[in-house]
């Protein structure tokens, strides 16, 4: 999003410097350049600048890859992973030790993708300001904010809070933040920064879409755009100046999340791992979330909408499922490998859809394509994966894990009642393991500030206690 503000400081644009941009090819960009006010000049001028002409030029030369997803998933193994079997009380303390000591020597930081609006849940403004604490009606954002607090106070350390917004939820997200005094975090340690963008592409002519006489078609780049963006802002190089070694990665509509998870941070270091992802136990084949596998000795991939169902329904002799592991979208990544990568032009993939995009051509007139006409070009985060030297693969139990809110009330899965279920059920769990009695009727709701997980439960619990209403522990 281009802020007017900053518009307003910036040199007027030299049209002969954007003609130098666009070159031959592109210089259609241009056709109402004398149309223009001041101000449209300035952000046409910026969006053009943003453009890397050369790595779109690139990928339009390229040959498309076209993936025999049928065969590569018949091909595809369970990925080698930490199991919940595997999880002794060993390891665990081992792993909770080691990633307990990153975090409070300050090598943790955590990034929170944010990038959506709730348009599927009916709400017009940033997912991450959805209201989903059960007792509380804390938002989304305000739940992985608490969390982080907790950590904080647990490892008595500062940890930096990454928010990764998109186009449309930037600077909504930045006021919701001013609003409510840093959601209690201190802003020297907040970040919030926007997601690139890409053009639109004509399908035909591999000519760049205008969506006005004065503005580029431009969409998000994909959550794969975190590397470039991150290193926009600078914060990779000041990453390791501070001594930050790992970022842990989320999704704002999970708030099961548990911010830095100190064991799986330990599970990382201990592997040697660059790249490490959580994952849970799919509650059915066909469930819509990505499948990690293993191909060709890579931890990979491959989305819900490219498993075949025969290969997505395969079962071991046991019955379970071959291709087990559900993607949650919960990642260690380290900060060395993420500016390897941001280096690298193989290792984030352009990804193509096609899309029918609205568009007005050089001369002034409007189109409104009801097919597909147009390539948009996004990255996946998880193709970091196969990039790594060396990938992590964790399981988590899903009811500690995952309870993402994606789909309206009323819907199958995923909404915000199975969410506030989820949460008030762990939470009840949390305090029957304390030796209380909570009524099943009841809904409980636990702040992280008041205990982080089920120790700290147990240790504010001094003697067991009834609870038979509606309970929010703040």
């Amino acid at each position: 999003m281009i802020d007017p503000m900053s518009l307003q400081a910036e040199p007027c644009s030299s049209l002969e410097e954007l003609k130098t941009l666009c070159g031959s090819q592109h210089d259609y960009l241009l056709s109402h350049w004398d149309s223009l006010s001041d101000m449209q000049r300035l952000g046409l001028g910026a969006q053009i600048r943003q453009i890397d002409f050369d790595g779109i030029r690139r990928e339009l030369s390229s040959q498309e890859k076209s993936c025999d997803w049928s065969q590569l998933a018949h091909k595809a193994e369970p990925p080698e992973a930490v199991r919940l079997e595997d999880r002794t009380d060993s390891l665990i303390q081992q792993a909770g030790h080691e990633g307990a000591q990153a975090i409070a020597s300050g090598q943790v930081a955590m990034v929170l993708v944010a990038g959506g609006q709730g348009t599927r849940l009916g709400f017009d403004q940033p997912k991450g300001m959805f209201a989903i604490g059960p007792v509380s009606g804390r938002t989304l954002f305000q739940m992985h904010a608490d969390s982080l607090r907790g950590a904080m106070k647990r490892y008595g350390v500062a940890i930096p809070f990454l928010v990764m917004t998109g186009p449309s939820t930037d600077q909504p997200t930045r006021e919701y933040f001013a609003q409510n005094s840093n959601l209690g975090l201190d802003p020297n340690d907040l970040l919030i920064f926007e997601q690139g963008t890409m053009p639109a592409i004509d399908a035909t002519t591999g000519r760049i879409l205008m969506d006005s006489p004065s503005s580029i078609a431009l969409s998000p780049d994909g959550h794969g755009g975190i590397v470039r963006a991150l290193a926009k802002t600078g914060w990779l190089t000041e990453a390791k100046q501070r001594g930050i070694r790992h970022l842990f990665y989320a999704q704002v509509d999970n708030p099961l999340v548990r911010a830095c998870d100190p064991v799986l941070i330990g599970l990382h270091r201990l592997a040697g791992s660059q790249a490490t992802t959580q994952v849970v136990e799919k509650r059915f084949a066909t469930e819509k979330v990505g499948n990690v596998v293993k191909l060709d000795g890579k931890t990979q991939i491959i989305e819900y909408s490219d498993l075949p169902e025969e290969a997505a329904k395969q079962t071991n002799p046991d019955g379970s499922l071959k291709l087990w592991a559900g993607n949650i979208a919960v990642h260690v990544f380290d900060v060395d490998f993420l500016e390897r990568c941001c280096l690298s032009v193989d290792a984030l993939p352009f990804h193509r859809a096609r899309k029918a995009v609205a568009y007005v051509d050089e001369f002034g007139n409007a189109h409104a394509p009801m097919e597909p006409n147009a390539i948009k070009l996004e990255r996946f985060v998880f193709d970091l994966l196969p990039a790594a030297d060396k990938a992590l693969v964790v399981e988590a139990l899903a009811a500690e894990a995952f309870a993402p809110v994606k789909n309206a009330i009323g819907s199958p899965t995923d909404t915000p009642e199975t969410c506030k279920a989820a949460l008030v059920a762990l939470h009840r769990q949390w305090l029957k393991n304390a030796g209380s009695f909570v009524d099943e009727t009841c809904s409980v709701e636990i702040h992280p500030m008041w205990a982080w997980d089920q120790h700290e439960v147990q240790a504010k619990i001094g003697k067991p206690v009834r609870i038979e209403s509606d309970t929010y522990f703040t």
